[in-house]
């Protein structure tokens, strides 16, 4: 059975608009992974913005549960229902219907439509919520409903905001799941929660109150892969066909059979192996910290599970290949983008196996020292680093102890964990956890939209609708620095990459503000201002970008899509945009490709953008329906939202994309593209900089004045020739210095097994001479005396003698000090008449400490 097919239909034939899965990165700095299915709602169930024309919704959201606040990374493999990845089927009334209907829907899918036998459901409601215990009597015998307190039935987003009882089902999955716990309300794995109803109906304040909201709404959730497994009658979510295709792959590649009581390590590479496929589909890449550090802590557990199993190359990107495979039907962007994801996951995969060595090297080492002091207690510090820097499982470290017969110090393990959690706690915040700072509900509701009107004009007339100041306050009269609302706007919002416009208020031909920024607020074009004098709302004004800044950012945005186009045509299709900045004066685009540009492919691209520019293609920009955009072959981002109907920017053959931004009518106009930097990102993803237009001249401009400053440097109007001749003038005087060092006769002083140098040396480089003679002797003691520059410079090697001591002790006599290194050491002085003394000094301090 499709569940997730049959819940969405269900629900939209009930008049729910069906809304597609948003990213697993969330456009909110409050969360790590979307990790419910109502993170994409939050805005409208806090009240920030108004609900939508269609107040009812349902999803089958994918959900990510492996860092930050909720973080189920630790128990997957190890119990039946944890997994890192997860996809919440959810439905969603905003102010529309409430309990009634909600239970009433919930009854029916889960009775009618998966055919679950009502004999075998239950049902929590809150203590308090008598008005739920009414509408499920009406569904299921009262002796079936339990009441529960808040901890397990009332849902909070967090300490403050919306919240409310909820209601839960649950299916008896029969005596065979007999526990000491084996009845409803227990902790036992009899009666298995499936769906999950929130009444929405209070705001909980700072202090605690709560009040009830005015239009109270639904939030639910349903996980498919609980719902699949009690379908398919298996004893764990795992069993089902979610997961057995790729547990048969780990048996193909290991040559192991798979068992339940011992086959976590199975468990933990077909869920991780989900996870990664999706991330980095979704654009998130391998790297030290944020989420790329929690993919790669995902991918090396995965891996060194399979070390586990055996397993000593990579093997893990076969099981993502699966993945995409098994997946790809409904999430199509995973078979487009499966060779990328592969080559990704193989090449983490290399460099983890390195790792592993370092960790058992790790291992080892503090092996022997418990050897040499005669402990048997393993360091739970170092277990820690095994585990958080190299990788390794604890069970992998106690199962190597066991055979060493030591013990782990387990308290000093759990000390560096805890830590571990509450920093990652303190990093990331939870949804509901950060106070809202602008609630647009209103000003939305009053003005839904304003009008952009800047593709085609750089100047309108328009009206103030609405002025706010610095907090976002709404204000009849500003006259600092805040925000205006205009009912018609030339200036472009930030997005797609572009920078927002600068610009000018005008009233008639008086300048009266300058527009500083311009951002979109949920579909509201706002600008940042700063008046010159007191603006009102419903003043007639002229609103005017700035001609020259927006100008040199279309350049840079059309050039953009030009870069895109040909990295795509020079390395491959598998090429996917990771970000992008647009300025007025550069680019900077992000792409996964796993490995650095040679110079010669940098050239070959800048060549190939430039060829673009000089066929003075024309712009092509028309608004087509999405799928026609799709048919056209245009890119468009992932995780962006798009319409209906999207803006589709063509130049000739060469680049088709969906795009919002203001881009120039000819590839002329770009003038000129250079590339100025090509670099890492993270793991993955490479970055070229670049610039043109009026950006690009000025850099040219810069090269050729320093082309001129170093040729009279270099006193050569052919610079190349005049470098070569101050080398070759640098070689003579190297060699000239290397024979007047030659011809330094050395007075060598032997003592037992050690050479013994101590003299005068003036003009000569002291430190060349001292690197030579260690080099050349194992154990050596060597200070030199400039006497004309009263310098000091002293080298020990493999001997008692410190060199640091050595020349501070000399340069006391000469009325100075100095210090350094045991092993090499300057010292400065102030009186030359005292050179015969330093020099017994040094030879005595030598004689004394050698």
């Amino acid at each position: 059975m499709d569940v997730r097919s049959k819940f969405l239909d269900f629900f939209q034939k009930k008049g729910h608009q069906v809304y597609a899965s948003m990213p697993l990165v969330p456009d909110d700095s409050s969360l790590l992974f979307t990790n419910a299915g109502m993170v994409q709602f939050k805005d409208i169930f806090t009240g920030k913005i108004p609900s939508p024309q269609t107040p009812r919704a349902t999803s089958a959201q994918l959900c990510i549960r492996a860092g930050g606040k909720h973080n189920d990374l630790e128990n997957v493999g190890f119990t039946r229902r944890h997994h890192t990845l997860f996809e919440m089927l959810g439905n969603f009334s905003f102010g529309d219907y409430f309990k009634e209907q909600a239970i009433a829907y919930a009854w029916e899918f889960v009775t009618e439509v998966l055919g679950f036998d009502k004999a075998v459901l239950y049902v929590t409601i809150h203590e308090s919520d008598d008005e739920a215990f009414e509408i499920w009597s009406k569904h299921i015998n009262p002796d079936r409903i339990k009441r529960m307190g808040d901890k397990d039935n009332f849902w909070q987003m967090g300490d403050t905001g919306p919240c409310g009882p909820c209601s839960e089902i649950f299916v008896d999955q029969g005596e065979s799941f007999d526990t000491e716990e084996d009845y409803f309300g227990g902790d036992g794995d009899r009666f298995l929660e499936i769906w999950n109803l929130v009444f929405m109906q209070y705001e909980r304040h700072s202090d605690g109150t709560l009040t009830p909201l005015p239009k109270p709404s639904i939030d639910t959730g349903m996980g498919l892969e609980r719902v699949c497994a009690l379908l398919e009658n298996k004893r764990s979510n795992f069993d089902s066909s979610l997961f057995m295709p790729l547990i048969k792959e780990v048996e193909l590649i290991t040559q192991k059979t798979y068992v339940y009581e011992q086959g976590a390590s199975f468990r933990v590479i077909a869920d991780h192996a989900r996870a990664i496929a999706f991330l980095l589909a979704q654009g998130v890449n391998f790297d030290k910290e944020g989420r790329g550090y929690v993919l790669r802590r995902i991918l090396r557990r995965a891996v060194r599970h399979g070390y586990l199993l055996g397993l000593n190359e990579p093997f893990l990107y076969k099981v993502v290949k699966k993945v995409c495979d098994e997946m790809g039907g409904f999430y199509t962007y995973l078979v487009e983008k499966k060779d990328f994801i592969q080559e990704q996951c193989k090449n983490e995969e290399i460099r983890f196996f390195e790792t592993i060595e370092q960790g058992i090297n790790l291992f080892k080492k503090e092996l022997e020292r418990l050897k040499q002091t005669k402990q048997n207690i393993f360091d739970g510090v170092i277990a820690f680093k095994l585990y958080d820097t190299f990788g390794f499982p604890l069970d992998l470290t106690q199962d190597m102890l066991k055979e060493e017969n030591l013990l782990l110090d387990i308290q000093g393990f759990e000390l560096c964990m805890q830590k571990q959690r509450e920093l990652a706690k303190a990093s990331w915040k939870g949804s509901g956890d950060i106070a809202l700072d602008v609630d647009f509900k209103d000003i939305l509701q009053r003005f839904k939209e304003n009008t952009f009107v800047g593709y085609d004009t750089h100047q309108t007339t328009s009206t103030i609708l609405a002025l706010f100041d610095s907090s976002f306050k709404e204000v009849e009269t500003l006259q600092e620095t805040g925000f205006v609302l205009l009912d018609k706007t030339p200036f472009y919002a930030e997005g797609g990459g572009a920078i927002g416009d600068k610009g000018f208020i005008f009233e008639n031909d008086k300048k009266i503000a300058n527009i500083l920024d311009t951002k979109k607020y949920f579909n509201l074009n706002i600008s940042q201002i700063q008046p010159l004098q007191p603006l009102h709302t419903h003043q007639n004004i002229i609103a005017c970008s700035d001609i020259s800044l927006q100008t040199e950012v279309a350049k840079h945005h059309s050039a953009t899509h030009l870069l895109q186009a040909i990295l795509k045509e020079k390395l491959g299709d598998q090429i996917s945009q990771a970000g992008s900045l647009v300025e007025a004066n550069r680019l900077r685009f992000d792409f996964n490709f796993h490995r650095a540009l040679s110079h010669q492919e940098l050239q070959d691209i800048q060549d190939a953008i430039n060829a673009l520019i000089a066929k003075g293609i024309p712009a092509q920009i028309e608004t087509l329906s999405l799928q026609e955009a799709k048919n056209k072959g245009a890119l468009a981002l992932f995780g962006e939202k798009y319409g209906d109907f999207v803006r589709v920017v063509t130049f000739g053959d060469s680049s088709c994309e969906l795009c919002g931004g203001i881009h120039v009518k000819n590839t002329a106009f770009i003038g000129n593209f250079i590339i100025t930097k090509e670099s890492g990102v993270s793991s993955g993803v490479r970055r070229i900089e670049a610039v043109c237009g009026l950006s690009a001249y000025n850099f040219t401009k810069n090269i050729i004045t320093q082309l001129n400053d170093a040729k009279s440097l270099v006193k050569n109007n052919d610079i190349q020739l005049g470098i070569h001749k101050l080398k070759e003038k640098i070689k003579e005087l190297e060699n000239q210095l290397t024979h007047q060092q030659k011809d330094l006769d050395l007075q060598i002083q032997t003592i037992g097994d050690t050479t013994l140098i101590i003299q005068e040396a003036n003009n000569l480089d002291l430190k060349r001479i001292i690197d030579e003679q260690k080099n050349r002797y194992n154990k050596i003691a060597i200070l030199l005396i400039d006497s004309q520059k009263l310098q000091i410079v002293a080298g020990c090697k493999n001997v008692s003698l410190k060199a640091n001591l050595w020349v501070k002790s000399v340069a006391q006599i000469l009325g100075g000090n100095g210090g350094g290194r045991e092993d090499f050491a300057t010292a400065g002085g102030k009186e030359s008449s005292q050179i015969p003394n330093a020099l017994k000094e040094a030879r005595d301090f030598a004689l004394k400490n050698l």
